[in-house]
């Protein structure tokens, strides 16, 4: 199934019980609202297909994995509850990929900033290439990455986000990130990225479904709550996005 228009693509394909799951965004694979809701509607979906026994994501294209939320559609925020709405979608995704009862495996081939962040560490299991980067920069616009901090604290811990939230400004390496957790592997080349995922893949969409299903559902044992918590995170968000600071560290 492919999806494509003016905010962006959304391409599935299934073959083998894998789902491969790929978005895109002219803007460094950035995220305007409808693409959320889509990723989150086709993630639901592919939850309950039989068909389906493991999610490979991953980003169109060689550049960015995932700019985060869409900068014209935060300047285009003019109320707390437009604000609010489209933070909601990102904490909607990652409810929908923490509940998904498949496991969702993350293809990480480049940078990723903020909500991307948030994207990966919602994964299950997530390899990467090289220069795979990654950096928290929401509090040097003004806002913070309160929405996807519980799904990025539950795997690097909250020191190593405190870290990367405060160092608004600074990159962190693929093997910082690997050796916090976030990543499980770094391959050279998103060649290798693809071969190893692939074969990973693989093995896995040939266990047992209802033991990968029961297995999910531990790894992500606490956090039911997180439908609660994660909107109240992006109404704190929503305020903050009406700012003047953010608006004009946005403009510049």
């Amino acid at each position: 199934m492919l999806t494509s228009d003016k905010n962006g693509t959304l391409l599935t394909v299934i073959e083998n019980k894998i789902a491969t799951v790929q978005f895109g965004h002219p803007a460094s694979n950035s995220f305007p609202r409808v693409l959320l809701d889509r990723l989150t509607n086709e993630l639901t979906y592919l939850s309950d297909n039989e068909e389906v026994s493991v999610i490979v994501l991953k980003s169109e294209g060689t550049g960015a994995f995932c700019a985060g939320a869409s900068f014209d559609e935060l300047l285009a925020v003019s109320t707390f509850d437009e604000g609010t709405r489209f933070f909601t979608g990102f904490a909607n995704l990652i409810n929908a990929m923490r509940s998904c009862k498949k496991i969702i495996i993350g293809r990480i081939q480049g940078k990723a900033v903020g909500g991307g962040v948030g994207i990966i560490a919602a994964c299950d299991y997530a390899m990467a290439a090289q220069d795979s980067s990654i950096k928290l920069s929401e509090l040097a616009i003004g806002i913070g990455p309160f929405v996807i901090e519980p799904a990025v604290s539950r795997k690097i811990g909250k020191m190593a986000m405190s870290e990367m939230t405060l160092a608004a400004h600074e990159w962190k390496t693929a093997a910082w990130a690997f050796q916090k957790g976030l990543y499980a592997k770094i391959l050279e080349t998103s060649e290798d990225l693809d071969i190893e995922i692939a074969s990973f893949s693989k093995k896995l969409a040939n266990y047992n479904p209802e033991a990968l299903t029961e297995m999910k559902k531990v790894f992500w044992e606490g956090t039911a709550h997180w439908n609660k918590l994660l909107k109240e995170r992006a109404a704190i968000s929503g305020k903050l996005v009406l700012s003047d600071f953010t608006k004009n560290a946005l403009i510049k």
